[in-house]
């Protein structure tokens, strides 16, 4: 995954009953956490956790 790819971001996340779209808008290499994504859905909703919360869309 990388800057502006569109993804799917995990319930576990969004407390959604499906998992969500958004893109990519921030990748950080977290000292504690690991890789670390921000996303932003189309509604403008801003979303980050550690990557395994997010699936890329093929």
């Amino acid at each position: 995954m990388s800057m502006n790819d569109w993804v799917l971001v995990s319930p576990a996340v969004t407390n959604a009953e499906d998992w969500i779209k958004g893109r990519i808008i921030d990748i950080e290499n977290n000292p504690f956490n690991g890789v670390v994504i921000t996303v932003q859905t189309a509604d403008g909703l801003i979303l980050w956790e550690r990557a395994k919360y997010f699936k890329p869309i093929s």
